[in-house]
Order: structure tokens, then sequence, then C-alpha cells
């Protein structure tokens, strides 16, 4: 099972929107057993980060990346690209 993180400015409203719409995404797919998602502050990323699988990022990315593939949550809140973004979230669960 993959652990996707979630992760805005404050952790509460935009980050847990976009899990809960990740999630419902999933399971209409019948991946919903692949994936744990979790909405972080973005504050707690660097704790998080360590043992998560994907990270869906609802703010500005820092330069030089991270260790785990990072995709952008904008899709899943506009509805502009959700389904590029989600295949290629996919792609990594099912690697």
């Amino acid at each position: 099972m993959k652990t996707i993180i979630v992760a805005c400015g404050g952790g509460i409203a935009t980050s847990q929107t976009v899990a809960v719409k990740l999630e419902n995404l999933l399971q209409e797919r019948g991946l919903g057993h692949k994936a744990r998602i979790e909405s972080i502050n973005i504050n707690s990323l660097s704790t998080y980060i360590k043992s998560a699988d994907i990270y869906v990022s609802i703010t500005q990315v820092r330069e030089g990346g991270y260790e785990i593939p990072v995709f952008s949550g904008i899709p899943f809140l506009t509805g502009v690209g959700a389904n590029e973004e989600l295949e290629k979230i996919i792609d990594v669960i099912n690697s």
C-alpha cells in the first residue's frame, strides 16, 4: 500500500478537499485499497515525507525537489487536468 500525503498551508481545508477527491477517484477506479491518503500542514512536510511514497502539493514545491514523486493538487481543485494528473499518480501506485 502506498502512502500519499497532500499538503497545503493550513492542512485543513484545501488539502483535505484534495485528499477526499483523490480518494474518491481512486475508489472509482478500484484502487482505493492500494493507497492511504493523508492531508497535512505544509509545516509538517519534513516529518511526513520520510514515510510517504507520493506527495501531492497544493503549495509551491521547493526547488531541488524531493526523493519521492511530486504531483500538483491544483487540478483536483479546479478540475482542469485532473484526469491527467490522476493517471500519473496511478502509474506510481501501480509501480
